[in-house]
């Protein structure tokens, strides 16, 4: 069965939930929702185009749903919020399978039943590709409030985890290599960092997930924070399996963490006096504003690349 053979309301009706939490005035079913709020607001929307973000032969319908969502949260997990609320707005093709958007909306209720947040509403339209994109509003108290523009020089660069995992996993499928399959599912089903966020965002001066490789994202820091920072290459975070799909494809496994992307782990500033109580990997410092750096083997080299663009990326 095809989209146009049951029309836009036949398939809202089959995809959506009935369902009112607490603080929902209004969801699904009117022109707009309505909540009830309070204290500081944290907003977010970030979008998945096929061809671009996505292959239908890559993913399930179900891992595209959970994807679009985890994204979204990281950025409010980066902010030091809880994410609460979800609009979804849908571009489909009629000829679409009607089973391939109801297994695309139980990934998005997966993933946001799992975080406590409830979808009250969206759009869709006709479009020749699919396009999804996802609105998430959340709240964070001001002492959690972690923004880029806060980092202090002296400050420790830390990140949540290991990096270079979803760079690693696109060139799997790139290459078509049928192995490393932690690899790959780390790459279709990647997870916020929300749980870890809530740990430490009271302590860090500076936060940012990274999207589009710790280069990319330090480097944000710094411009939003007018300050500099100082990479240790060799204390980078990189797990023996994107080492070997790296030394594989005769390829950097640097450069995967660098500039890879795609990682949605957290990376953030620390004072030395709140060192001992976050968790993660010390990756570098903050310095002053002379630029960022990649220290290795004692020697210094200025860091001039940037990490994943949109607008200078081929796709997949």
């Amino acid at each position: 069965m095809k989209i146009k053979d049951i029309g836009e309301f036949e398939l809202i009706n089959r995809i959506t939930k009935k369902f009112k939490g607490k603080k929902i005035l209004v969801g699904i079913g009117d022109d707009a929702a309505v909540i009830k709020t309070k204290g500081l607001q944290v907003l977010t929307t970030d979008c998945l185009i096929e061809g671009d973000h996505f292959r239908k032969e890559w993913f399930t319908p179900k891992q595209i749903g959970m994807k679009a969502i985890e994204i979204n949260v990281s950025d409010v997990a980066s902010m030091g919020g809880i994410p609460k609320y979800a609009l979804i707005s849908l571009c489909l093709p009629n000829n679409l399978d009607v089973s391939f958007v109801e297994s695309l909306y139980k990934g998005f209720w997966e993933s946001c039943d799992s975080y406590g947040i409830d979808i009250i509403g969206g759009n869709m339209a006709h479009s020749n590709q699919i396009m999804i994109s996802i609105f998430i509003l959340g709240e964070v108290d001001e002492k959690n409030l972690s923004l880029r523009s806060n980092a202090k020089t002296g400050d420790y660069l830390m990140v949540s985890g290991h990096l270079g995992n979803g760079r690693a996993g696109l060139r799997l499928f790139q290459e078509n290599i049928n192995a490393y399959k932690k690899i790959k599912n780390n790459y279709l089903e990647p997870k916020s960092k929300l749980d870890f966020s809530k740990k430490i965002s009271s302590y860090v001066n500076s936060m940012i997930d990274i999207s589009d490789g710790l280069a990319a994202e330090t480097k944000h820091i710094c411009d939003e924070s007018n300050c500099g920072a100082l990479i240790y290459k060799e204390k980078i975070p990189i797990n023996d399996e994107v080492r070997a799909v790296a030394k594989t494809l005769s390829e950097s496994e640097y450069d995967y963490a660098l500039y890879g992307g795609e990682d949605f782990e957290l990376l953030y500033s620390v004072s030395k006096e709140n060192i001992d109580k976050v968790e993660g990997f010390i990756v570098g410092e903050i310095t002053k504003n002379e630029g960022m750096f990649l220290l290795s083997n004692n020697k210094k080299e200025r860091i001039k690349k940037g990490g994943y663009d949109h607008f200078s990326q081929d796709i997949l």
